[in-house]
C-alpha cells in the first residue's frame, strides 16, 4: 500500500489567525477589511486600523480630512459625535458584511 501524501499545513496544530475587530464599531471584521488611516495619509498619518467598508464610508461621508486630523483621530472622539453614535447603534445587529448606500453630509 502506498502512503498518502500528507499536507503539513493540515495538522491539528494549525495556528489560528486572530479575529480582527472594527476600530469604529468593535464588531468582528467580515470577508472584506478596509485599512483606515485615523490621521489621513495626506495629513502625515501612518497608522492604519481595520474597519468594515460601511464604517469607512460613514467616516468619510461625515468628516473632511482636516476634521479627521484635528478633532476625530481616535475612535472615542468619533463615537462622541452624534451621527457616528447613531450609525454604530444602527449597525450593531447587522451582518458583518452588510453594506448600504451612504449619504454625504
Amino acid at each position: 500500500m502506498a502512503k498518502k501524501n500528507r499536507n503539513l499545513w493540515d495538522d491539528e496544530d494549525e495556528v489560528e489567525t486572530p479575529v480582527l475587530h472594527c476600530w469604529l464599531c468593535a464588531r468582528p471584521i467580515g470577508a472584506v477589511t478596509i485599512w483606515h488611516h485615523p490621521i489621513p495619509k495626506s495629513r502625515g498619518g501612518r497608522d492604519q486600523v481595520p474597519v468594515h467598508p460601511i464604517c469607512n464610508k460613514t467616516i468619510h461621508a461625515n468628516f473632511t480630512n482636516s476634521d479627521l486630523e484635528k478633532r476625530y483621530s481616535t475612535a472615542e472622539a468619533l463615537l462622541a459625535h452624534e451621527a457616528i453614535k447613531r450609525f454604530v447603534d444602527w449597525i450593531a445587529n447587522k451582518p458583518l458584511d452588510f453594506d448600504a448606500p451612504t449619504k454625504k453630509r
